[in-house]
């Protein structure tokens, strides 16, 4: 029966595509509290993070192997999410764990990195003021992704003032990158929730959470 199950799992995943989770090694655990993304009093200890690995299609239209940091309980569904992904033949930019965690001089200039967890509160609407909410953002447990930012900026109060991302404000077309409905729909199949369907005028397109915030 075993056998079975895995064959089958293994006939659904589409040609290429591979995923794997694992914990956390020691190095990556000094990296993230030494870079200031993990710090004592954070709502998940570092034993409750995985390392999701899976195959995705970069812009270049090249499968690439990326990595990211999310909460254990969300790992085996997000690689579900991301095997629909590659199976569309969504882009994603950058999505490397140096990309997220590594030093600024190492990161991408463009800081379009496709990434999950980080430590930090949430961020209050523009529109209300204030720098910090007092609540935990959805990244700090590793249950939220944000999804090539550049190409799927904030929008409304505060929106990025990073002209790179002018072009993809404009959601009535479609340009390589964005968010799709198919790529809202892989999210929603694990009772994920989607920042750009928020309501009123402010909108989070990079962004995906367990609970919709």
């Amino acid at each position: 029966m075993v056998r079975a199950i895995a064959l089958l799992l293994a006939l659904a995943a589409p040609q290429g595509f591979h995923s794997s989770v694992k914990p956390l090694p020691a190095s990556l655990k000094t990296e993230l509290k030494h870079n200031g993304f993990w710090h004592k009093g954070c709502p998940v200890p570092l034993s409750g993070l995985r390392v999701l690995t899976v195959t995705y299609r970069g812009f270049d239209k090249h499968n690439h192997s990326g990595q990211m940091v999310v909460n254990a309980s969300a790992a085996a569904p997000l690689a579900s999410v991301f095997r629909q992904l590659y199976r569309l033949h969504y882009p994603i930019k950058h999505m490397q764990l140096e990309d997220m965690y590594g030093p600024v001089r190492s990161r991408p200039a463009d800081d379009d990195v496709t990434g999950s967890f980080s430590c930090r509160q949430s961020v209050p609407s523009p529109c209300v003021g204030g720098n910090r909410s007092g609540h935990w953002s959805m990244h700090a447990y590793g249950l939220a992704v944000d999804v090539n930012p550049l190409e799927n900026p904030y929008v409304g109060c505060g929106q990025s003032r990073d002209p790179a991302t002018k072009p993809y404000r404009d959601r009535s077309r479609h340009l390589p990158g964005m968010v799709t409905g198919k790529v809202v729909e892989a999210f929603r199949n694990i009772g994920w929730g989607w920042g750009g369907a928020w309501a009123g005028d402010t909108q989070d397109y990079m962004h995906f959470s367990s609970n919709g915030h």
